[in-house]
């Protein structure tokens, strides 16, 4: 058989591959308004997650790359929640991460949420309009801001349009058949085994870092080795089908994380506001207090203040600041044109309703 014959193969192929996708997309759309009228949720993580691993068991015994028939199913199933009107919302982690759940806690349940290997990806998907909304972690309250934030903010274009303040609970997770004195090895993201030091002190676990909080739980699961745990939420263990060993294990129970919104604009104007900026000054004295007397003579609260190095210069640094008010609001908006003037750079971040404190 010449080239041109096994090119018109693959074109036919191809338009029968199209033809099945369109039909998936369609029984999608009907399974959507079946649920609208049942009054059920749109999003099914636990389905989503039995669909990857059948696709993930095909492809194994086609000797077909298990990785990349998920990464293209993971495009299918976006394309099939799109018709089902779901707002789709990206986030650093493992599904059950903590992020996921300021996602739920700000949106609502019914959004369909991509998780995403690194903060970065979580801006480009929204950079690249393949999801509405992007949520990550800016500080925590224990153990500091999220610096490679804060850096990827002052890069991006996008817009932050919201935050939220969540209440950070850890427990031990592990197997079913697991009990607190088979555990030898903990996993997890090392802020998250920093935030419960006491408790695996006193049990003399091994301490074994990974990426990500509800990755580990999936890991070990994956595994599937008693002697294993991890330190998660308690969501990502019902969703693994894992064993909740202990609750609460944080050294401090007024442990928060507040997360920004990311997308594309900015909120409007609402009733009580944030705005968050980047700036950065010359070299002389007095002129940071030059610059937020800008705010003070407008009475303008502020309500965060943070150095970060530059990156292009030694001993240069941006400030990011947060202030009450909205940057269209007349007061603030005539303290940034006023700093403008001041500063060498200024950067809006974006305007955005005050943080509902979940927990």
């Amino acid at each position: 058989m010449n080239l041109n014959d096994l090119r018109k193969k693959i074109d036919g192929i191809d338009a029968r591959i199209i033809g099945l996708i369109g039909e998936r997309i369609r029984l999608a759309e009907e399974i959507g308004r079946g649920k609208k009228e049942e009054n059920k949720l749109i999003e099914d993580t636990a389905r989503e997650l039995q669909v990857l691993e059948k696709v993930r068991d095909i492809a194994h015994q086609q000797n077909i790359s298990q990785y990349d028939i998920e990464k293209i199913y993971q495009q299918i199933i976006t394309a099939c929640k799109h018709v089902q009107g779901v707002i789709e919302v990206a986030f650093q982690g493992a599904a059950g991460a903590y992020s996921e759940e300021a996602a739920y806690r700000f949106f609502g349940s019914e959004i369909h949420t991509k998780p995403c290997e690194s903060f970065a990806d979580v801006f480009n998907l929204v950079e690249r309009d393949e999801v509405q909304f992007g949520v990550v972690p800016i500080e925590n309250s224990l153990e500091g801001s999220i610096n490679q934030v804060y850096d990827l903010l002052l890069d991006s274009a996008l817009r932050v349009c919201g935050e939220i303040e969540h209440r950070i609970s850890h427990c031990l997770i592990a197997m079913p058949e697991s009990g607190l004195d088979t555990i030898k090895r903990v996993f997890s993201h090392p802020q998250a085994l920093a935030q419960c030091r006491s408790f695996l002190r006193r049990l003399n676990y091994e301490i074994i870092p990974t990426d990500d909080t509800a990755g580990s739980v999936r890991m070990i699961r994956e595994k599937g080795v008693a002697e294993n745990a991890a330190i998660a939420g308690a969501r990502a263990a019902e969703i693994y089908g894992m064993k909740v060993l202990t609750q609460e294990i944080e050294d401090n129970p007024h442990n928060f994380t507040r997360f920004f919104i990311l997308s594309r604009e900015d909120s409007p104007p609402a009733a009580d506001d944030k705005t968050s900026i980047v700036f950065s000054v010359k070299d002389r004295p007095g002129v940071l207090y030059e610059t937020l007397c800008e705010f003070a003579s407008r009475n303008i609260s502020l309500t965060k203040l943070e150095s970060r190095p530059t990156r292009q210069k030694p001993w240069e640094y941006n400030f990011y600041l947060d202030f009450e008010g909205h940057r269209q609001e007349k007061a603030a908006s005539e303290a940034l044109k006023s700093l403008e003037e001041r500063v060498i750079f200024l950067k809006v971040l974006g305007s955005y309703p005050k943080a509902r404190q979940s927990g």
